[in-house]
């Protein structure tokens, strides 16, 4: 499919948390939540969008935790990539069942379940019309989703990341927790770091401004954002320059 000729971003990364697979459950995976990711990814399929997406796997496990359980940082890291693939093959299964043309791939080998990542491959499915959905994180430890995502939307030649959230923008402070927290419309890459904003990590952060990539945090939990944004509405917080 063509894409529309009004689209602001024809070819984006959209990058999520596992967490917002879960729900109101907290943990797991919500059947109401994956018809959600559908229906918002179906939007954008349906104008030509091109689309990666990378999601996370704090639905599963967080290695942050891993010490409560007496597991190693590293282990720790593998078992929550692990969770990655679970949850892209969750997506996969509701895209196809709902006629959205997807491909799961990994960043390292789980046999007969899932190919490969490779950027060629990659960029073949999407240009193939398919949504690929990125599993695996970096396939290396010590690398969080949000690098991955950065990483993988530079070398598919991606026009933003986009980076969905259950808060409407970057903020000084937890607007949960904050009543008066000041929201951000748009950061430099500078700016996050300097203060110390909670957008994504710093290598994730410096890695999206050595590549002049930008990143665009907005509320996914509402219905048409993601649609609004492709269309050049301006939703959310920007970050770059």
């Amino acid at each position: 499919m063509s894409p529309s000729p009004r689209l602001k971003y024809k070819r984006i990364l959209l990058k999520l948390s596992g967490e917002s697979l879960a729900g109101d459950a907290g943990t797991g995976i919500a059947a109401s939540q994956l018809q959600y990711f559908m229906q918002e990814v179906k939007m954008l399929h349906e104008v030509g969008v091109q689309m990666a997406i990378v999601i996370g796997a704090g639905n599963i496990f967080r290695g942050l935790t891993s010490y409560e359980v007496n597991v190693d940082r590293v282990t720790a890291d593998q078992m929550g990539m692990l969770g990655t693939v679970i949850n892209a093959l969750a997506l996969h299964s509701i895209f196809k069942q709902n006629g959205i043309k997807s491909r799961v791939l990994s960043a390292f080998n789980v046999g007969a379940i899932v190919d490969p990542y490779s950027p060629a491959k990659a960029m073949e499915a999407i240009e193939a019309g398919n949504v690929v959905i990125l599993g695996g994180g970096t396939g290396n430890p010590y690398f969080t989703t949000d690098t991955s995502g950065v990483l993988r939307a530079i070398e598919l030649k991606m026009d933003v990341i986009l980076k969905g959230t259950r808060v409407d923008g970057v903020y000084n402070a937890d607007p949960e927790k904050v009543e008066d927290a000041i929201k951000f419309d748009e950061l430099t890459y500078m700016e996050v770091v300097r203060r110390g904003l909670k957008v994504m990590d710093t290598t994730a952060i410096t890695l999206a401004m050595e590549n002049h990539l930008p990143i665009i945090v907005f509320n996914f939990n509402v219905s048409g954002n993601l649609h609004k944004i492709v269309f050049g509405e301006s939703i959310g917080t920007k970050v770059q320059g």
